[in-house]
């Protein structure tokens, strides 16, 4: 759950929702201290970090549940976590991201093309296409998918459907792709060729490549750009397409909308290009763009 000692959320108002999917295949994520979760949750985000069927540490029986079914229940598991924080009522459903990196990446986007209960989805050096990942990856893993998908090329064509890249026309919302142009083992023409199939069919895609950064950043001024880069991203794009995440209140005046859309616009052309609340961007945005639609909301009644 959101938490952070000097804000709070609306009253009234339910969380937005990050769903996490851990890379590996079969990795896991743990209940320690993790800081790239704490920088979603003091920023008023909801997170779940899925130990999707697959994951070690709950017992071979439970690993070897993603044996052949790469893409179907580790899709599934993230797609129903979010459906069940739904269910309870403790996140709302117009607002729930999709985010993980590497193996973790894959599954993000094989879950955009599975579901529209999200509204955004981010992919760290993920895989779009798995014939690509078996035949280019470093050769410790070249065999790795015999067992997570079927042997290639004898299954070629389970591979290809299962890639996201060959069904994007089945994504409805915005993805933005983070991605290591010295990348060995997810090669930097698996991002490269998602973004330029979701631009083809005119689907929002933000693509940013780093120099220098290989299977995981390491620099930290990537990290910080890309962290920043995705928040901007699930606050802007997000808002754009389904519901903004500063305003859950919608509103039929179309004069009104337009200036919510132009203000806030101009506010990230501001911070990004001139520095402007550079201390600390990340909440003064937010909190400026409030105060401005509380402040005009009443001449546009």
């Amino acid at each position: 759950a959101p938490r952070n000692s000097k804000f709070r959320g609306p009253d009234l108002e339910l969380p937005p929702l990050l769903v996490m999917s851990h890379g590996g295949p079969t990795g896991a994520t743990n209940a320690s201290l993790n800081l790239q979760i704490q920088y979603w949750t003091s920023r008023g985000f909801a997170v779940v970090d899925v130990n999707y069927r697959g994951s070690t540490g709950y017992g071979t029986e439970y690993r070897r549940q993603l044996d052949g079914n790469w893409g179907i229940v580790d899709v599934e598991d993230c797609i129903n976590s979010a459906r069940f924080l739904i269910d309870i009522g403790v996140v709302d459903s117009n607002r729930i991201g999709i985010r993980g990196g590497s193996a973790g990446g894959y599954t993000t986007l094989a879950s955009l093309v599975k579901s529209d209960i999200f509204c955004a989805g981010a992919s760290y050096y993920g895989v779009s296409d798995l014939r690509a990942l078996a035949k280019d990856t470093h050769k410790f893993e070249s065999r790795y998918l015999d067992s997570l998908v079927g042997p290639y090329p004898a299954a070629e064509e389970l591979y290809r459907s299962r890639s996201p890249l060959f069904s994007a026309d089945d994504i409805s919302c915005p993805v933005i792709l983070f991605q290591g142009l010295e990348d060995k083992i997810v090669l930097p023409n698996q991002s490269e060729r998602m973004a330029e199939s979701l631009r083809e069919r005119n689907i929002p895609v933000t693509y940013i490549a780093f120099e220098g950064e290989q299977h995981g950043f390491r620099k930290s001024e990537t990290i910080k750009k890309a962290l920043y880069s995705e928040l901007i991203f699930n606050s802007d794009e997000t808002s754009k397409y389904r519901t903004s995440l500063l305003f859950k209140e919608k509103s039929e005046n179309v004069l009104f909308n337009s200036f919510i859309a132009f203000s806030y616009s101009a506010v990230l052309f501001l911070v990004e290009n001139f520095g402007i609340f550079a201390e600390d961007k990340t909440k003064i945005v937010p909190l400026f763009f409030v105060k401005l639609y509380k402040f005009f909301k009443f001449k546009f009644k």
